[in-house]
């Protein structure tokens, strides 16, 4: 077969309705035209219009056979188009390309809704990247430190002392602008402390006009003791909060004796707008804790009628404010408002911790909007997604809430103080102690419940009862004391020793006595004294002279 140089090779065209072409390709010229001779030339229209109907053959010879040039004339290709000029490479791959590319109607519709969807999407999500950027400026500050707080499989050499594994957050509120008693009264004191080891959580109210020693600057109420340390201070913004937070944290030692981890400083707007962005509240209302009020609402310059009946009832933002603050109509004023602010934290954490709140965009914005610059925390962003979590595994029903003012922990009184209406401790005037111990024993350290080490101790010294004061100091904290007894031998040592029998498995508690007692733990109990300690004793101390002096 001929190879054509501009074509490549032929190929054998497709039959049309029964008809071949001679192998050329459609449009290719050709190199001559069937030409009827003369004498065949059609006749006149006219003329066929005369013949009979039927067939009538063109030749009138039935013996004559077809001549040479007419069986050269039936090879001829009849043609069925005209000849066109074939597209260059480049054009066919064009059209083919476009041909290819070219999208339906419905197909530009939904790529084009697509597009719109991604630039709000994309416009959302800068909106609420920008509103998070500049909120957490203010709410998460950075500067808290809670050992535990992300991870409960720690080394103990990150603890310092018992309490250490808890995550405790002083909780103050303030009145803002909108309060007549002064921008930064401090209204409410609470303290909220996670054992992220156990996954419990207790809520402590301080009471507002508990009379308390400020650390290097007389006494006076508690909830002036942060005003007095941001006025101490030249600086402004976070610095001044800090200092504020500072020095009551100093005086809060005193009377608490634990270790604060974070802080949380928020005004009256902000709670009552964090409320109503989560949709309010529900609270089931104990029968004492019910109130009717009636008080000035200085946001709107308004009277409000608090009405509080018992009851499961719905809170909105000015609700539950007022409900949290109401103290003159009952019964034990600060005391019964202590528990309401309890039930009103419980009821918030159930909310805003809940599957519909930070999972709906829209009251995400809304809580942010209504954070803004009233409320300041010294969370980073990695300490606040783990608190989260760690509350989350919380149940409502493992919230337990200290009560210091009814029995049996009736600890504090309220008084008169140079016609000052006050609330102290029961046992006196500064006089912490009770309270120490209550609230040690209250907030035990996590790890310290867990491994429930057995502790046995021994005073080796001439001081009597020494052993039991050592002793009842240790439970206070949480430790589980098995034994108490005097050495047979009292060598009177110089320094207190730990001897670890568990062989480093209660490794928390180890580090715990260790710290306390200021040595390194051994692993054999010494010859000479005529110790013995009973089977499954894991701990062995052996007071020396200086344990006299390790009291708190």
């Amino acid at each position: 077969m001929k190879k054509d140089k501009k074509f490549g090779w032929s190929k054998r065209p497709a039959s049309i309705d029964g008809i071949s072409s001679s192998g050329r390709h459609l449009g290719a010229p050709i190199h001559r035209s069937y030409r009827p001779a003369a004498a065949d030339q059609t006749p006149d229209l006219n003329q066929s219009l005369d013949q009979p109907d039927g067939f009538h053959p063109m030749r009138t010879g039935t013996d004559q056979p077809l001549g040479t040039e007419d069986i050269e004339g039936l090879d001829e290709p009849i043609m069925l188009d005209e000849p066109i000029e074939k597209p260059s490479k480049k054009r066919q791959k064009l059209l083919n390309s476009r041909h290819k590319k070219t999208p339906s109607r419905r197909r530009k519709v939904l790529k084009r809704i697509g597009m719109v969807a991604a630039i709000v999407l994309v416009a959302f999500l800068g909106a609420m990247g920008y509103k998070f950027y500049d909120t957490q400026r203010q709410i998460l500050a950075g500067g808290g430190r809670a050992p535990a707080v992300c991870d409960t499989d720690i080394s103990p050499e990150l603890l310092s002392r018992e309490g250490d594994s808890r995550i405790n957050i002083l909780l103050v509120g303030i009145g803002g602008p909108e309060h007549a008693d002064g921008t930064n009264a401090t209204d409410t004191i609470m303290i909220s402390s996670i054992d992220p080891v156990n996954n419990t959580s207790a809520l402590l109210s301080i009471p507002r006009d508990l009379w308390v020693h400020v650390p290097g600057d007389g006494s006076q109420k508690i909830n002036a003791v942060y005003l007095q340390g941001l006025s101490s201070t030249k600086k402004g913004g976070n610095d001044g909060m800090r200092a504020g937070l500072a020095l009551l944290d100093k005086t809060l030692d005193d009377v608490l004796d634990i270790p604060i981890h974070y802080h949380v400083l928020v005004d009256f707007a902000a709670f009552r707008e964090v409320v109503n962005a989560v949709g309010g509240i529900d609270i089931n209302v104990p029968e004492d804790l019910a109130v009717y009020e009636q008080l000035w609402d200085e946001a709107t310059g308004k009277q409000y009628t608090l009405d509080v009946k018992p009851g499961q009832q719905h809170f909105d933002g000015t609700k539950a404010l007022f409900f949290a603050r109401s103290r003159k109509t009952s019964p034990r004023g600060d005391f019964d408002r202590s528990e309401r602010q309890r039930l009103v934290l419980v009821a918030m954490k159930d909310k805003v911790l809940s599957a519909g709140t930070f999972s709906n965009p829209v009251k995400v914005v809304q809580l942010l909007d209504s954070l803004g610059q009233n409320i300041y925390t010294d969370f980073d962003t990695e300490s606040i997604k783990c608190i989260y979590e760690r509350v989350s595994k919380v149940p409502a029903s493992a919230v337990k809430s200290l009560d210091m003012a009814n029995p049996p922990n009736e600890l504090l009184t309220t008084a008169n103080l140079g016609g000052t209406s006050i609330v102290r401790p029961k046992a006196g005037l500064f006089a912490y102690d009770d309270i120490n111990t209550f609230i040690r024993n209250s907030l035990r350290d996590g790890f310290i419940v867990k491994e429930n080490s057995a502790v046995a101790v021994y005073n080796a010294t001439s001081s009597d009862g020494l052993a039991t004061e050592q002793a009842d100091l240790l439970k206070s904290y949480g430790y589980n004391v098995t034994t108490v007894d005097s050495a047979s031998n009292l060598t009177n040592p110089t320094q207190t020793v730990v001897i670890d029998l568990s062989s480093g498995a209660d490794k928390y508690t180890r580090r715990y006595l260790e710290s306390r007692y200021s040595t390194t733990a051994t692993g054999k109990v010494p010859s000479g004294l005529g110790i013995t300690p009973p089977a499954g004793t894991r701990f062995v101390i052996i007071l020396g002279s200086d344990a006299k002096d390790s009291q708190n």
